[in-house]
């Protein structure tokens, strides 16, 4: 029996409740597409991605939240969730560049461990007005998408990033 790696990654329970996927998501940076639990160094990550979103017309809008739920370390996530990106009115079948940027995208900077970054999807019902958090740490997915009345997600991603060898001293996220 295969397993959901969003199940296995723990991304559903530490980040989502558990959902069924019905919208097609394509993350990639450059040329290299992000699968459950890949591994990218963060010296590709500092661009924001192409991000493509399925459904069947430009009426349906989603929103794009990008977490890192093993902040400031996955042995001690006092941070968790810390929000990297967040992305409303996104109309299907177009990419996240049309959509309204409520949280500029923060490239990933793991200081220690692996970290999970996710990408989680939700089908908006209408158009609506999301105020951005006053902070990046902390953040909850979940409470989020009650707050904005979202549902559970339609679709799902993560990757793992782990601070690249040789870039010098400690860094703790600024």
């Amino acid at each position: 029996m295969s397993r959901d790696p969003l199940v296995v990654g723990r991304v559903v329970g530490d980040v989502l409740e558990p959902f069924i996927r019905t919208t097609s998501l394509r993350v990639a940076y450059g040329s290299k597409e992000v699968t459950n639990g890949r591994e990218f160094k963060p010296s590709l990550l500092v661009n924001q991605p192409i991000v493509e979103v399925g459904g069947n017309d430009l009426r349906t809008l989603y929103t794009l939240v990008m977490v890192d739920p093993d902040a400031p370390s996955p042995s001690e996530p006092s941070l968790r969730e810390y929000l990297h990106w967040l992305v409303t009115d996104i109309p299907g079948t177009t990419e996240a560049t049309y959509g309204n940027e409520v949280m500029s995208y923060e490239n990933p900077r793991p200081t220690a461990g692996i970290h999970r970054y996710v990408f989680a999807l939700f089908q908006q019902l209408s158009r609506q007005t999301v105020y951005a958090p006053g902070w990046r740490q902390n953040f909850n997915t979940r409470d989020f998408a009650e707050l904005y009345n979202l549902g559970t997600p339609v679709a799902a991603v993560f990757f793992n990033c782990q601070r690249e060898s040789g870039s010098g001293g400690r860094r703790m996220y600024q």
